[in-house]
């Protein structure tokens, strides 16, 4: 039997030449922008989790301005009063303790496909410390008038407006894994991934909640005793740290506690492909082995120049890799603070082009493109130990950006806005209004970008927010009493696996 082949990532020529090869063209995003008018009244349904066990459920209310508006002076009222500027005002939606531990990670389905006279759903999954996956399932519309007429009475009773929805409901819990959970994923509808540190990904189908598949990953050996390590005694840290599934569902690639290197797998054969270890002189330029022990975190797919890429990234920094596996870049100015959570905003309607988006210890979300024009030197993949970047600004706060989510939106002259959900360690979730124009320019690098909608106090410290644009009821139409209709185009083909 032929060995597994192992390479090093950012050597100076790839492990296999080929002759003509046409470069791979970016795939496609798969989830548009929700299109709005000036005039739209937007409704944002916020969950974020908790290190002390709850679970919060947010609506947040916006009306947004026109993303080509000029921003001028606030008028003066007919008291003489200024104006009321555009702001979020935010309700309860649920709030329970969801776990017997803290909260890790969370994940959103895609909605349901919209059918005639029935409304749309999309599941949440939550995964803890506990070993366990919850299971929700959530209305991608906002609740009826009636519905909040008849909570009025409750909300005079609570600091804060409380605003339920009937037709949120719990589904259940998974226990297939026997380790914390470290990682949620929804490749489409009609699959759930989950990773935990007991070194495996799970494929759970969620027509019926079959485990239908495992990926094992190795438990690497014992060297030594790191500081602060928890792992029992013979034993070291151990488990997948994160996995990110190709668009094509074809490929996914998983990085894991104690290992230099990520791994490749095929999931049409459900087999493991390619081994890729990580450079030293990479490691050592980004701050691994002086700040950390040079495992990966993070890892996520995006798009820049037309092209496909992944972003890979450590303790303090991130590393950009291209198709052809060697280094592109690494974004990151200085490696003074940390990272906790980045992923690509795409910022046309192809999905040819994306900027990063990282959140840091020092309570910033920063912006960077990765485009070739706009990478100031040579990177590792070329034989030099240089800091390959183009930072774009950022929008900060007081303390750490724990997670954060992107919600495109396009008005109706086909500009592109985001709405950015911010979840802090000091209980705050944010919420901020990202222009097209604000990543257009380079030159001001240290601009604050974004605008501040509102702030909502949890009075819980925040690990992991997910957050979706709620969409208009449809005339007439009824809850169906199933999750997916079995008749989706998904099930088909996915019961193959």
């Amino acid at each position: 039997m032929a060995k597994r082949k192992r390479d090093n990532v950012p050597g100076a020529e790839p492990a296999e030449k080929k002759g003509s090869a046409k470069k791979p063209k970016a795939i496609k995003p798969r989830s548009a922008p929700i299109k709005l008018t000036s005039t739209d009244n937007v409704t944002i349904q916020i969950i974020a989790g908790s290190y002390d066990r709850v679970l919060h459920g947010i609506t947040a209310f916006v009306k947004p301005t026109p993303a080509n508006a000029v921003v001028t002076k606030p008028k003066a009222a007919k008291n003489g009063a200024p104006a009321a500027a555009t702001k979020a005002e935010f309700a309860d939606s649920f709030l329970f303790n969801a776990h017997t531990s803290s909260i890790r990670c969370l994940a959103l389905s895609p909605p349901s496909v919209p059918v005639p006279g029935q409304t749309q759903k999309i599941l949440l999954a939550t995964g803890s410390t506990d070993e366990r996956i919850n299971l929700y399932n959530l209305s991608v519309h906002p609740p009826s008038m009636r519905s909040a007429e008849d909570q009025q009475g409750l909300s005079a009773l609570t600091p804060r407006p409380v605003l339920e929805n009937p037709r949120n409901r719990e589904l259940g819990t998974l226990l297939h894994h026997s380790s914390n959970i470290t990682r949620l994923a929804f490749p489409n509808r009609s699959k759930l991934m989950s990773a935990s540190e007991d070194s495996t990904v799970a494929v759970t189908r969620t027509r019926d909640w079959a485990l239908l598949h495992t990926f094992k990953c190795p438990v690497p050996k014992p060297q030594g005793r790191p500081s602060g390590d928890t792992a029992p005694m013979g034993g070291g840290p151990s488990g997948v740290n994160d996995f990110a599934v190709h668009p094509s569902s074809k490929i996914m690639i998983t990085v894991a506690r104690g290992e230099r290197s990520m791994r490749l797998w095929n999931l049409e054969t459900g087999k493991k492909a390619r081994v890729l270890n990580f450079d030293r002189d990479a490691l050592a330029e980004i701050g691994e082995g002086k700040h950390s022990t040079g495992e990966a975190r993070r890892i996520v797919w995006g798009a820049a120049d037309g092209e496909e890429e992944f972003a890979v990234g450590f303790d303090r920094d991130i590393l950009v890799f291209g198709m052809d596996c060697l280094v592109k870049c690494r974004v990151m100015r200085d490696t003074k603070t940390k990272i906790h959570e980045f992923c690509y905003i795409t910022t046309d309607s192809e999905g040819d082009e994306s900027v990063l988006a990282a959140s840091t210890e020092d309570g910033r979300v920063l912006f960077f493109s990765t485009d070739k024009d706009n990478i100031t030197k040579p990177g590792v993949a070329e034989g030099k130990k240089a800091s390959s970047r183009a930072w774009r600004g950022g929008a900060g706060v007081e303390t750490r950006i724990k997670d954060f989510t992107v919600l495109p939106v396009e008005d109706e002259q086909g500009q592109m806005s985001w709405f950015i959900v911010t979840g802090s360690s000091d209980g705050k979730i944010r919420l901020w209004r990202l222009e097209a124009s604000d990543l257009r320019s380079t030159g001001d690098k240290g601009r604050q970008v974004g605008k501040l909608l509102g702030t909502y106090e949890t009075q819980n410290r925040i690990t992991c927010v997910e957050a979706y644009v709620m969409i208009p009821r449809p005339e007439g139409a009824e809850d169906s009493e199933f999750e997916f209709e079995e008749s989706e185009g998904d099930d088909s083909d996915d019961d193959s696996d």
